[in-house]
């Protein structure tokens, strides 16, 4: 096993390197400039001229990349050319926000999803098994925010029961030491910030989680069916195993691998794939961070934003395939 994980973390580095490569020329490929944006109306050639010299934008663009490849290495992301902040800090501030939306999106997903796929399998031809198809489909192919405008109108114009903004009231005055606003309240013993920091994230979870619920679903479906009919769990309902743990023991828990590689990709997905969510209910997280650095062209924090990202996404694989001897012990034995 940590021969696998050391291979693994070593193919990170020509990834990343290649990753580099690919952002680097496709964000210089955009139209416009970072001083252009930065400087709007006010824009004359001798201000963007200065502007091009102060952020090194004026060199070739192999010395640009090469002094880009060394900071980085060094462990320095850069400063926004738009807020001045390094690149670290405002990944700091707004990571937190994007992990705490991801996994109430996954989680959101795998309780819903998990048992409807299990029970539609079970139920298979059924008008149980019918439904959950049709809403399966009907959460794959429908669009992330115009779900989330549906939700915002239903929750929290016409009822009035969920805010449509932000991460919490700005009337609270709670401290936020971690940048992750639930554990912030329960460390703080504030519970009134801790649940309406639950309300404020429960529309934007329920939006980006759709997705992932209707994947889940299918593929849990798809994996008890095929699960089910094994010779040994035959041979288990033979000895006379009651069906709940016949169930439990050897048609969910092998039917969970094929389940758990999916929620894996679907979390960096999430994590990466915020952008709509995040930007429709102003959720201050990575996602609506990209996505304002790429209106104002703001080179340093789409490279070292989005190489962030890729890291994440990787190591979430990494998990992923570990996970895979913890949850099948066939798979841990012919490791060895």
């Amino acid at each position: 096993m940590l021969r696998f994980v050391v291979r693994r973390l070593l193919l990170l580095v020509p990834i990343l390197l290649g990753l580099s490569i690919l952002v680097f020329c496709w964000i210089r490929a955009l139209p416009g400039s970072p001083a252009e944006s930065l400087l709007g109306e006010r824009a004359t050639p001798e201000s963007i001229r200065q502007i091009r010299q102060q952020y090194g934008l004026d060199r070739p663009i192999y010395v640009q990349y090469w002094r880009y490849v060394k900071t980085t290495a060094g462990g320095d992301l850069g400063t926004s050319i738009a807020s001045r902040r390094t690149v670290k800090s405002e990944i700091g501030r707004r990571f937190p926000a994007t992990i705490e939306l991801a996994l109430a999106a996954m989680l959101f997903a795998v309780v819903v999803g998990l048992p409807l796929g299990f029970f539609a399998a079970k139920h298979h031809g059924g008008a149980f098994d019918q439904l959950s198809l049709v809403l399966s489909l009907i959460g794959i192919s429908m669009p992330i925010f115009f779900l989330a405008l549906i939700l915002k109108y239903a929750f929290s114009v016409r009822l009035g029961w969920l805010p449509t903004v932000g991460r919490q009231d700005v009337l609270l005055d709670v401290g936020h030491p971690t940048g992750f606003y639930l554990l912030d309240g329960l460390l703080e013993g504030n519970m009134v910030a801790f649940w309406d920091a639950i309300k404020h994230l429960m529309l934007p979870a329920i939006a980006l989680g759709s997705i992932p619920l209707a994947i889940v679903a299918r593929i849990t479906r798809a994996a008890v069916l095929d699960v089910q009919n094994e010779d040994y769990v035959r041979t288990a309902r033979a000895k006379g195993l009651s069906p709940l743990v016949v169930d439990n023991r050897h048609v969910l828990r092998n039917a969970l691998l094929p389940v758990s590689t999916i929620v894996g990709l679907q979390v960096g997905l999430l994590l990466s794939g915020a952008v709509l969510t995040e930007t429709v209910f102003a959720f201050p997280g990575m996602g609506s961070w990209l996505q304002e650095a790429i209106f104002n062209r703001d080179y340093p924090v789409l490279q070292g934003g989005i190489l962030f990202v890729a890291i994440v996404v990787v190591l979430v694989n990494l998990l992923v395939d570990i996970s895979y001897g913890l949850i099948n012990p066939r798979i841990r034995l012919a490791g060895r």
